[in-house]
């Protein structure tokens, strides 16, 4: 059980689109004119620094003054956009390219084979199944949800025989989900809904019931930004109330912010993972198959990650990076399952280890800088072969129960549309399952790996995506992604609506930034608390590679990061407001100072320090915070902040308050504004038709600043 950091990587990213560029008149008045945002009298003082914060009203989201603000800003927004000429041509060309049918790679639970499919324009995938030689039904339907398709399905788990089937839905996109059971038979709802869950995965005990784990739920009026501080694992038994639910593990007798829970495939293992932040776990087992056995400590502390992938009777499976930072498999006894027992069976290497299981065998993925390279070992650690993906890029799967024959997985890469292979795990070969209906020939471009050093003369990997004979000559729209940190890694995965910038000569770039975690534990540290810098000298570095060798240059260079690459933009605009033309800062993490006060965001402490611990760390993130960083009378960059207001990751008030200060202190001419989705959250789970809403204001934005058309 691999804790998740709970910050997650804003993965869509936002092109634009259409079959030509030319220059454009301007017709939206030079001057912006805003909200008048009042200011407050508000301060805090750090180790006797005072620090003043006038829009600290902002924060409160639920009240009628703040909605008040959302919506005039919105508003503002809203009459700029609608004034560029060419904005619902992108919208429409946005519609036309994402009509083809999706599907996912298809698993199997019980006598069904279920996998997910989307028509085109569906604002929800829908769930299907099949039995052998039968005709595919639809077996679970989110659009049903919710009239306006802004409720989703955020997860299943089946019975191990497959006959039940608990799964959460999430609404407006909040973390906050509830949860149905049913009999997949007859789809007939078992007992009651369950309410109120957060940051859970389910996991089945027999057909007893199943575990899940959440917090508290925070007061009414703050139920969106209030801090969430212990986790704790729960048991449901079938037919029984909610309120009647045991506390299995966590709770103030054991507070800890993160709890996870899985069951071993074949029932005998409960596995706990428990974490303060989003790096570092302690691992805990108990025997199901033991009456009243307790919970037993395998891992204390939280110095690294561990997670038990598979178990043969008593022998536990541990991918670990426990005295190895690119991580390792280890073996136990379950009886004695400490560190001190651990042996290896799949050494480190020089490149990050991730791991999965099925047919009996162990699939290494080994990020080879940023690419996927995949090996099959058998369970007792041999190497039987590397396996042969169709090129350079990311697969995602390799998993499957344990009785299974193949499997199947996916593979893509910045122009490799997303395709599912099936994969005989006895010879080792693949063949395509299912091919992308996207209309994209991959061999009019190409996806070239550079390498560029940062300010201290680190080596940066950066991939650079663009049409086969585009000439370099400084003036090709450029959109510039980046994230750097959590431990995340950035591997090639390619966009339906990237296609349109790439046929207009438009270029994507993709550092792989320090605080990630292409290159292991050592990349990712070298991107947190007083090294965080690092992450934005990294970023800047990528943008004077790009503009000193004329892929493009200053007027048409966009730069966009969401969640923590939203506080990479922010941060990067403050320190080189000149060297990029738009920017936009998506969910960001934009007040440094406060990001520990609101939902889980205390646990986010590993990556990026506290205000609170020390004037050191306080001085250090004053001076990068986006919130903070800006300073009055600068000419920034043409910017679109985009948040939602019902993210409860990272709450609508750090994009907020960071707008209103941008709009306070900008100088220049170019606009400075906000777009708040409604009804929407961190990202996950977000309609197809918000998507394609949202996308189309963005490229007709940048576009537009850019002094470019779209015909």
């Amino acid at each position: 059980m691999k804790q998740h950091a709970y910050i997650c990587l804003a993965t869509a990213v936002f092109f634009i689109s259409g079959n030509a560029i030319a220059q454009h008149s301007s017709s939206i008045p030079d001057k912006m004119t805003y909200p008048k945002t009042k200011k407050t009298d508000v301060s805090d003082t750090y180790f006797g620094t005072t620090v003043k914060d006038p829009y600290r009203w902002l924060e409160d989201d639920r009240a009628e003054d703040t909605k008040a603000w959302v919506k005039e800003e919105n508003a503002v927004t809203q009459n700029y956009l609608s004034k560029i000429p060419f904005r619902n041509n992108i919208q429409k060309r946005l519609e036309n390219l994402w009509n083809y049918e999706k599907f996912s790679a298809p698993f199997k639970e019980g006598d069904y084979t279920y996998f997910y499919k989307n028509d085109g324009l569906q604002n929800q995938y829908v769930l299907y199944r099949q039995k052998e030689d039968s005709e595919p039904e639809i077996f679970l339907d989110p659009n049903k949800f919710s009239k306006d398709g802004t409720a989703s399905l955020a997860g299943i788990e089946f019975t191990k025989d497959g006959s039940m089937a608990a799964y959460q839905i999430s609404e407006g996109g909040s973390d906050w989900r509830k949860v149905i059971i049913l009999n997949t038979s007859d789809k007939k709802i078992i007992g009651d809904t369950l309410t109120d869950i957060k940051f859970s995965g389910l996991a089945w005990k027999g057909k007893e019931g199943f575990y899940y784990s959440s917090y508290d739920k925070p007061s009414e009026g703050s139920q969106l930004s209030g801090l969430t501080q212990f986790h704790k694992l729960y048991y449901h038994k079938l037919g029984t109330s909610q309120k009647d639910d045991q506390i299995i593990f966590g709770g103030e007798k054991m507070p800890r912010r993160y709890i996870g829970a899985g069951v071993t495939e074949d029932s005998r293992y409960l596995i706990i993972s428990a974490a303060e932040s989003t790096t570092g776990n302690e691992l805990y087992i108990q025997d199901l198959s033991e009456p009243n056995s307790k919970i037993v400590n395998i891992v204390t502390g939280f110095k690294g990650d561990h997670s038990i992938i598979d178990n043969q009777g008593s022998k536990l499976y541990i991918h670990t990076n426990l005295n190895a930072p690119n991580y390792k498999i280890v073996t136990v006894d379950a009886s004695a399952a400490g560190p001190a027992n651990w042996k290896d069976l799949i050494s480190e290497t020089e490149n990050v280890l991730s791991v999965s299981t099925g047919g009996g065998k162990i699939f290494a993925s080994y990020l080879k800088d940023a690419t996927s390279m995949v090996m099959q070992f058998s369970m007792d650690g041999k190497a039987e072969r590397t396996i042969q993906l169709p090129g350079v890029g990311s697969e995602g799967g390799f998993n499957a129960k344990k009785q299974e024959k193949e499997l199947y997985y996916t593979f893509t890469s910045y122009i490799y549309p997303p395709t599912i292979f099936k994969y005989n795990i006895a010879d080792g070969k693949s063949e395509v399952f299912k091919k992308s209906a996207v209309d994209f020939d991959p061999s009019k471009y190409e996806s070239k790996q550079v390498f560029y050093n940062s300010k201290d003369g680190t080596r940066i990997p950066m991939i650079i995506t663009y049409k086969k004979g585009l000439e370099m000559n400084g003036k090709n729209p450029t959109l510039l992604y980046g994230y750097g940190g959590f431990n995340v890694s950035l591997t090639p995965s390619f966009s339906t609506s990237n296609i349109v910038l790439l046929e207009q000569g438009g270029i994507f770039a993709v550092p792989n930034l320090r605080g990630g975690g292409e290159y292991g534990d050592k990349w990712h540290n070298a991107g947190t608390k007083l090294l965080k810098q690092n992450v934005f000298d990294d970023f800047i570095a990528a943008a004077e590679y790009l503009i000193s060798n004329k892929y493009t240059s200053t007027n048409y260079l966009a730069i966009s990061g969401g969640s923590n690459g939203g506080l990479l933009v922010g941060a990067v605009m403050s320190q080189r407001p000149e060297l990029f033309k738009v920017a936009f800062p998506a969910v960001g993490v934009l007040d440094m100072l406060r990001y520990n006060k609101f939902t889980a965001g205390a646990g986010w402490a590993y990556d990026y320090g506290t205000a609170e611990e020390s004037k050191e760390m306080f001085e250090y993130l004053l001076k990068y915070s986006p919130y903070h960083a800006l300073k009055p009378g600068v000419t920034y960059p043409a910017t679109l902040i985009t948040t939602a207001d019902h993210d409860d990751r990272v709450v609508p008030a750090h994009s907020f308050k960071y707008a209103a200060r941008l709009q306070e202190f900008h100088k220049g001419t170019s606009p400075a504004l906000i777009r708040i989705e409604t009804n929407a959250g961190h990202g996950a789970g977000k309609p197809t038709g918000k998507i394609i809403e949202e996308q189309a204001d963005k490229w007709a934005f940048m576009l537009y600043n850019m002094g470019l058309t779209f015909k």
